[in-house]
């Protein structure tokens, strides 16, 4: 090999170096770039303060967690036995309706953050369907997150035990920035695992 020839592949493998770290970099992504997205509910558990565990949600339970991209979401789930308003309106139910509903649903929407470090995602509360939630700030610990499953507990829920969840991604990133996952039911959603009630 010339000299003209060795200087040259170490002039490229030497950019080459270089490069590798930024490249990874760029490649890696953040726990809130990994997060934004539509995430369906796999599983929800009560825990309860002496260890016991519940599913309020019972069979079947839908649920969604959106997250966007610039720190807002909203959260629906509930049960799928909710009882029809016999009286056909939404303002006239039953005093059993109303609280069955109210028991058996959970739907707010408002601001997140994430902390890297804690793996942390704190939501603050601007609507829901539970007054008492308005204003306040929920705190989930994240236990897992990969592509296809999100896995978090909150600690300290509206019914005063600790939830546990497991949601599966329906789409990436909302900004349409990242390929998107729809897939049919049970075919490598992306799942959410929460332990306590959301």
């Amino acid at each position: 090999m010339d000299r003209r020839t060795m200087l040259e592949t170490s002039a490229i493998s030497a950019l080459a170096l270089a490069m590798l770290p930024t490249t990874a970099r760029a490649q890696a992504k953040t726990m809130k770039e990994q997060i934004a997205g539509t995430w369906l509910l796999v599983s929800a558990l009560d825990v309860h303060p002496d260890g016991r565990t519940e599913n309020r949600w019972g069979p079947n339970a839908k649920g969604v967690f959106i997250f966007d991209g610039n720190g807002r979401f909203a959260q629906f789930l509930t049960r799928a036995d909710l009882p029809k308003f016999a009286a056909g309106a939404a303002d006239k139910g039953t005093a059993e309706e109303n609280k069955a509903v109210l028991a058996g649903m959970v739907a707010t929407f408002g601001t997140y953050t994430v902390d890297e470090t804690n793996k942390t995602l704190l939501t603050r509360v601007e609507g829901s369907i539970y007054p008492n939630n308005i204003g306040i700030e929920q705190k989930r610990v994240i236990s897992s997150l990969t592509a296809e499953e999100l896995k978090y507990t909150n600690p300290a829920t509206s019914f005063g035990a600790k939830a546990e969840a497991v949601e599966a991604v329906l789409t990436g990133d909302v900004s349409g920035s990242r390929s998107e996952r729809c897939r049919p039911p049970g075919r490598g959603r992306r799942n959410v695992r929460a332990h306590s009630r959301w």
